[in-house]
């Protein structure tokens, strides 16, 4: 310890780690974040997460702060993180769309025997800035994102200010639960039935979604004179969570074959439907009611955003379907993100058991703009 630099040391750089380096921060994070796997199986998923079509390519990027005076595989792994690159459409003011990516910040680690030396807050000084033109050949990035479990002080005091955080929780409906496809608390739908979805119904729908995303940023950005954006749910993005959640389940189920239903879609015409995709997220053992692991809706598109009695029946409709999924998986509730006023609206008039939870501590949504401003939820607008 004594040897070590100090955290504001000219020395210390942010680089790329080897993959010696890589699997050494793995080994250590999996204490952390490989609660519900075994040390082999964790990293056997870390490497097997990084070869996949959204994160091959560059898509993904391991970052470490270390001393710049030592070789490769001899240097102390000070700090660690890793960015995700993901599509985005800006909005301006005046109407005009532009095209771009941001770098989504995860896993920021530092090992215990180096902790409270200000290591992570010198790698993250140095991360926000370099984001900025990281892979700029690809496409400009607007902005920088991370989801803090620490609270809201931390990452917004090194730059990345905090938006509202919340998301809706309903109730997972268990396996022996009879009362029909239709019927929740007592309040049964009369008309409005999901079909299930597949990995194969993703990209046509989610070609339609961009389109409707692109349209609510313009026309956003227009009427509040804010720039307006949205990170796009493409389907390789889409596809990563589902191949993550493949891999989990293999190995905390092994006996069950991959689930095929990952989202459901109401009746209707294109233009009047109401869809959601899902994903089941695994952070610890099954048996651990503290490990936070969740049903989470990815994605929930109100094609046509009346608030009518035919839309609140069609929103019960896909939302039991995950509901039902989730208790099949032996998880205890369904988090559905990103909630417009309208969903909250259309719920109320469904009969079904929700609640809106304010997040304080745990997935804090938090950006670093690059842009003119500050970029905080008064100057720019988060679809």
């Amino acid at each position: 310890m004594a040897n070590l630099p100090p955290a504001n040391s000219p020395n210390l750089v942010l680089a790329h780690p080897t993959k010696e380096e890589k699997r050494q921060t793995w080994t250590l994070t999996a204490k952390n974040w490989g609660n519900a796997l075994s040390l082999d199986d964790y990293l056997e998923r870390e490497e097997f997460l990084e070869n996949i079509p959204q994160t091959q390519d560059g898509g993904v990027t391991h970052w470490i702060l270390t001393d710049s005076t030592l070789p490769p595989n001899s240097r102390p792994l000070l700090s660690s993180c890793e960015s995700l690159r993901r599509p985005t459409i800006l909005a301006l003011p005046d109407g005009t769309i532009k095209s771009g990516v941001t770098h989504g910040i995860g896993s920021v680690f530092c090992p215990p025997e180096y902790r409270k030396m200000g290591y992570a807050t010198r790698m993250l000084k140095l991360l926000g800035p370099a984001l900025a033109t990281h892979q700029k050949e690809i496409a400009e990035c607007p902005f920088s994102v991370l989801y803090s479990d620490i609270g809201k002080k931390y990452y917004a005091n090194l730059g990345w200010k905090v938006f509202p955080s919340s998301h809706l929780s309903l109730p997972a409906i268990p396996p022996t639960t009879t009362n029909g496809h239709n019927e929740i608390n007592g309040t049964s739908s009369s008309n409005s039935t999901a079909t299930p979805l597949t990995q194969e119904d993703f990209p046509d729908l989610l070609k339609q979604d961009l389109d409707l995303l692109t349209k609510q940023v313009k026309t956003t950005a227009i009427a509040t004179k804010k720039p307006s954006f949205a990170i796009i749910p493409d389907s390789e993005t889409i596809q990563w969570h589902h191949l993550r959640q493949t891999f989990m389940l293999s190995k905390l189920f092994p006996t069950r074959a991959a689930p095929t239903i990952n989202g459901a879609i109401s009746t209707g015409a294109p233009g009047s439907r109401i869809w959601i995709i899902f994903s089941r997220v695994f952070y610890g053992p099954l048996t651990d009611a503290a490990a936070g692991n969740k049903f989470y809706v990815l994605r929930l598109v109100v094609e046509d955003e009346r608030v009518s009695d035919e839309n609140a029946e069609k929103l019960a409709a896909v939302l039991r379907v995950a509901q039902r999924e989730a208790g099949e998986w032996e998880l205890k509730s369904v988090a559905v993100w990103n909630v417009s006023g309208v969903v909250k609206e259309l719920l109320g008039k469904t009969g079904m058991q929700w609640e809106e939870v304010e997040r304080e501590e745990d997935s804090i949504a938090s950006l670093m703009w690059y842009g003119e401003g500050e970029g905080g939820p008064a100057e720019v607008e988060n679809i």
